[in-house]
Order: C-alpha cells, then structure tokens, then sequence
C-alpha cells in the first residue's frame, strides 16, 4: 500500500484543488457540483459525477480521510487492474452510489410527501414548507417536528465527498486482497480485510436504517451502501467473466 500510482494521485490532486477552490475562490462551485434532490431546483444531472470530488467546508477529515482511503485500497487496485479498469470501476461505484442514495431519498420523501396531502394539506403549502422551513397552514400541528425536519433535509440537504466510490473501492479490495489486514483508528486491532469490510458496511447499513449514526451526523449512509454494492455487482461479474487487466 505504499507506492500510490497515477490515477490514484491525480483523482486525490482533482479532490483537493476543488476544495480549495471552493473554500477560498469560488464558493458557489461547493453547491453546483454537490448532489442535489431530484425535484429540488439546484439539482443537474452532472451532479452525479461531481459530487464525488467535493467535500465538507466544515472540517478537513472530511476529505482527509476519503483521500487516505482512495490511496491506501485504490492504488493496490490500480497496481493490479491497470488504469482503465480502475478508472471505470472508481467512477462507477461513485455513480452508481449516487443514483441509489437518491433513489433512498425520494422514496422517503414521498412517503412523507403523500401521508401530509392525505391529511387535506396542498403542494404549495408542502413546497412552502421546503422552501422556507416554517408553515403557516397547519402542518406543524399534524406532524412531529422531526418528521417534518426530515423532510426539509431530504429535499435541501446536498450530497458531497467520495465515500460512495471509495466503498465500492473497498469492495473490490476486500475481495481481491482478502486476508489483507485493516485496522480502524478506534479500533486498533489488525482484521483480515475480507472480514472487517462486511463489518464496515454493516454498520452503515445499520446507521442507515436506524437514524443512530455511529460515525456522526451528515454521514450519507445509503450512499456509502450504495457504493458497495455497486461494486460487488460489479466484481461478481468480472469474476465470473474472468476479465484481467484492461488495456493501459
């Protein structure tokens, strides 16, 4: 895991000059390249590739620890499938991540969506709700305060960072290095790979599910899912088609 190879080191140098363009230059490219809610006005379409290289303003593990992540799983990867495979693999992963946490979403928010219609209340009163997070019709009154907080964040909170390709990137190195041994930082103890990144995606999975986010608030935890399962599909199929590395 040492050596990182080229794809690896631009992808991270990509990362880290779009955050600082953001946090310093340009700050409206944060919200242009973040992904958006489908039927929120700020969303596009390219977003679905851009998300993956922005990351929170708010704290710099943010991108630290996805970039540390990309090199320590992805390079190992490069070094064995070559540029392309690795390209295309990394870049469907965060794709595919972000269609499934979007596809999470609206699903959730139209739930909540329809059970506020069912209730007598119109779309302009739901659309000023999302826009201005206050209400002057009654809803409120209806419905809890944190179901109604979920459905503002579902709809104006953005997704950002590369946690969804970087978890299909976990995948791949799972099965490809599987008694490789990882440790997390709050807990030291050396696992073989094949065994702690189930775990890993478990937890989110849990997270996920529950609302009880064990690595903290503002985690997208489907995407996370999403990532990997984009990319076991992925490497259940290159397996089972035995493809080798691709042309340089």
């Amino acid at each position: 895991m040492g050596k990182i190879t080229d794809t690896v080191k631009h992808i991270i140098i990509i990362n880290v000059l779009l955050f600082l363009v953001a946090k310093f230059a340009y700050p409206p490219l944060q919200d242009l390249f973040a992904l958006h809610f489908p039927t929120n006005p700020a969303f596009g379409i390219w977003q679905y590739v851009t998300h993956m290289f922005m990351h929170s303003q708010q704290s710099l593990m943010h991108i630290g620890f996805n970039m540390l992540g990309v090199w320590m799983f992805g390079s190992p990867l490069e070094q064995l499938w070559g540029r392309n495979k690795f390209i295309f693999f990394y870049f469907s992963a965060g794709i595919g991540a972000g269609l499934i946490y979007s596809a999470v979403n609206y699903f959730q928010y139209t739930s909540i969506y329809n059970d506020i219609i069912s209730m007598g209340f119109s779309s302009a009163d739901i659309q000023n709700l999302l826009d201005t997070g206050g209400s002057s019709s009654g809803i409120f009154d209806k419905f809890s305060q944190e179901e109604l907080l979920k459905f503002y964040r579902l709809y104006n909170t953005p997704a950002v960072g590369a946690s969804g390709a970087l978890y299909g990137v976990l995948v791949a190195f799972g099965m490809s290095f599987p008694n490789a041994k990882l440790a997390l930082i709050f807990f030291p103890v050396p696992i073989a790979a094949k065994y702690f990144i189930p775990v890993l995606i478990a937890l989110d999975l849990f997270s996920g599910l529950t609302g009880y986010s064990i690595f903290g608030d503002g985690v997208a935890h489907f995407a996370h899912v999403g990532g990997a399962i984009v990319g076991l599909i992925i490497m259940l199929y290159w397996k089972k088609n035995q493809f080798k590395r691709w042309d340089k």
